[in-house]
């Protein structure tokens, strides 16, 4: 079958225009009134419990509109190098009980990418080393591979679902990004992820359309299945818009409306700015969106506090790595590259954005600005990777409350609104 071109959806930035659970269900019926998947093999692409996203909505949508139409149903979520999900975990995230998995469910499986095994991916092509090496100004110059969980070809028909927000990496998240990084190969995450830091993470995040994104899209073409997005923009008070059909236009649709609902502009910059993070971020690889998110708004020579009490691990993925090579500005690898140069650039992208930015010249560093980590994480290991420390227990969050007068600027649930300068 081929999928129509058709774009089903509505969105607003108006938050008295909400979409409710019924309205969510319709636009769903539409586009699968308009794409019939009778008797296909469909894989649901779905985010971890690390985006906000009201998936029980759209699992129970999806099973009353397709079980029992198609041939099969499954789902998959696109972890990119996140630590796996339990059979628990994946039950609460999509609403369901244990016994429910079991029983009503029992004809549904659930995977999690398991993307540390090379047995779990299939060649799609390469990019050339030519291009590849022009966007990264020079440091990569070899064919990059692009790999993508073998599942896919299992299956007819392939739906995206997840949220859309402003990311680092990337400009917006959605879309395309939950093939690359979020079921893919390691060679092609860290490539486009160091194209990202390359070009720095206050010059990516929130721009639609960048070089890395570009490559997503021109990859997500290769994988020989039929595609449909689902791209919600989503925040904890409720469902801003819903765009769902032809790939690339319904993510484009997404992150235009994320543009409005998910940057707040700020008319002047903070000497400290105190990021508290939520409980869905349970390490500091994913925590680190609270700085992300915030960069633009700390002053030359300021602070940013990444409070998360919860936490007790740099990367429960990437920690080892991190320990090595620490935090650090772009320039501080770029300039040593052939010392860092065989490093995961996944994780060097995420030691330069956590850092932001910075030069190195004569061999010294000099950081824009200084992040402090105020979780429990010790304080010697804060320091061995060039991050600040804080006792948590030391903090009241109230203390930094309402002074914004004073270049205070306190931020709850950091980590998903994107705040930039007025004049930027």
């Amino acid at each position: 079958m081929k999928i129509s071109k058709e774009v089903f959806g509505f969105g607003s930035p108006n938050r008295d225009q909400l979409l409710n659970d019924a309205s969510v269900f319709s636009i769903l019926e539409e586009v699968f009134a308009a794409n019939d998947l009778s008797g296909k093999k469909v894989l649901f692409i779905i985010p971890d419990s690390t985006r906000t996203m009201p998936l029980p909505l759209f699992f129970n949508s999806f099973y009353k509109l397709l079980h029992g139409k198609v041939e099969k149903m499954d789902f998959i979520i696109a972890l990119g190098t996140h630590m796996p999900m339990s059979e628990e975990a994946i039950c609460k995230e999509v609403g369901i009980t244990l016994e429910e998995m079991k029983g009503k469910f029992r004809d549904i499986t659930f995977y999690n990418h398991e993307w540390e095994k090379e047995e779990t991916f299939v060649d799609l092509g390469s990019f050339p080393a030519e291009e590849i090496n022009r966007l990264t100004y020079g440091t990569i110059n070899e064919d990059i591979t692009v790999q993508i969980n073998k599942l896919v070809l299992e299956y007819d028909i392939l739906v995206v679902c997840g949220p859309v927000f402003p990311h680092e990496v990337i400009g917006f998240s959605g879309g395309a990004k939950y093939f690359f990084p979020g079921i893919s190969g390691p060679e092609f995450i860290n490539t486009t992820h160091w194209i990202g830091a390359m070009n720095t993470c206050i010059d990516t995040i929130g721009i639609r359309d960048t070089p890395q994104r570009g490559l997503l899209e021109r990859a997500a073409e290769w994988i020989p299945r039929e595609k449909l997005f689902c791209c919600p923009v989503v925040k904890t008070e409720g469902i801003y818009g819903l765009f769902t059909g032809d790939p690339y236009e319904t993510w484009k649709r997404a992150a235009d409306l994320s543009s409005q609902v998910h940057i707040q502009y700020e008319g002047r910059q903070y000497q400290t700015v105190f990021s508290e993070m939520p409980l869905l971020y349970d390490d500091i690889w994913t925590a680190a969106k609270g700085m992300y998110k915030l960069e633009a708004v700390v002053a030359d020579g300021g602070e940013l506090i990444i409070y998360a009490p919860h936490v007790d691990e740099i990367s429960y993925t990437h920690g080892k790595v991190l320990d090595k090579i620490g935090y650090h500005c772009r320039d501080y690898f770029v300039k040593q590259w052939d010392q860092f140069k065989h490093e995961p650039w996944g994780v060097l992208a995420h030691s330069t954005h956590l850092t932001g930015l910075g030069t190195f010249e004569t061999g010294i560093e000099k950081k824009r600005i200084r992040v402090y980590l105020a979780t429990k994480i010790p304080q010697e290991r804060c320091e061995k990777v060039n991050l600040g420390y804080i006792d948590p227990d030391t903090v009241n969050p109230d203390s930094y409350k309402n002074r914004e007068s004073e270049g205070i600027l306190f931020v709850p649930h950091a980590g998903e609104i994107l705040y930039k300068l007025k004049n930027i």
